[in-house]
């Protein structure tokens, strides 16, 4: 389901998927179980997000005969913003297993709201692969789309940011900021707070992943 407002925006609106986020959205489910039904939720978004996705015929032989299969057109790389992302690479590997994972740390300035950079680390050939750049939330937009110009320097083209939940200020300055960029979330929620967290949302994503405050 595509968004009028943002025709680059998909929300996928899976039953399961929506099932999930609202145990997600649930202010008393713990820690454990947040990790378990986030990476359960990126597992089912990134089946839908490679429904189309391009494959080539390959050979493989069956313990009766050979004949013909199929495989991924390209390599994927796995590039989660530190460290909420991380939260949701178990249930993408999972179906993904020869998936490349690079990391991004970023921090949202208190001030500023502005992300700043401090640790990367990607795969060589990147710009050979598709990206798929992870984060659980899309807040003000500041974290990911730093993170997108980051990884577009090192001359990659074939990039989608996948999200849980989205704020339109999030989605309006990626699509500004990144034009050419498919995003996809399970959820366009109201709008931001003054603190830059997203109504209803769901908290902050690292924190109830890991028990920190």
């Amino acid at each position: 389901m595509s968004s009028l407002q943002f025709p680059a925006l998909t929300i996928i609106k899976h039953p399961l998927i929506q099932t999930k986020l609202t145990m997600l959205r649930d202010v008393h489910t713990k820690n454990h179980l947040f990790r378990t039904l986030l990476s359960e939720i990126a597992s089912l978004m990134v089946y839908e997000i490679f429904r189309d996705f391009e494959t080539l015929e390959t050979e493989v032989e069956t313990p009766l005969e050979k004949t013909t299969g199929y495989q991924l057109a390209k390599e994927i790389t796995l590039v989660p913003i530190l460290r909420a992302g991380l939260g949701m690479i178990d249930g993408i590997h999972n179906l993904i297993p020869r998936s490349r994972v690079g990391h991004i740390g970023l921090y949202r300035d208190k001030n500023t709201l502005e992300a700043v950079e401090y640790y990367t680390k990607l795969p060589p050939n990147i710009n050979a692969t598709k990206v798929i750049v992870i984060d659980p939330m899309l807040a003000t937009g500041g974290s990911a789309s730093s993170a997108l110009k980051f990884i577009k320097d090192k001359g990659v083209t074939d990039i989608s940011f996948v999200c849980l939940v989205a704020a339109p200020e999030g989605v309006r300055r990626l699509t500004t900021e990144h034009p050419d960029l498919p995003i996809f979330t399970a959820a366009l929620d109201r709008e931001l707070n003054e603190h830059a967290y997203i109504l209803p949302g769901l908290g902050d994503a690292g924190d109830r992943i890991y028990g920190t405050e």
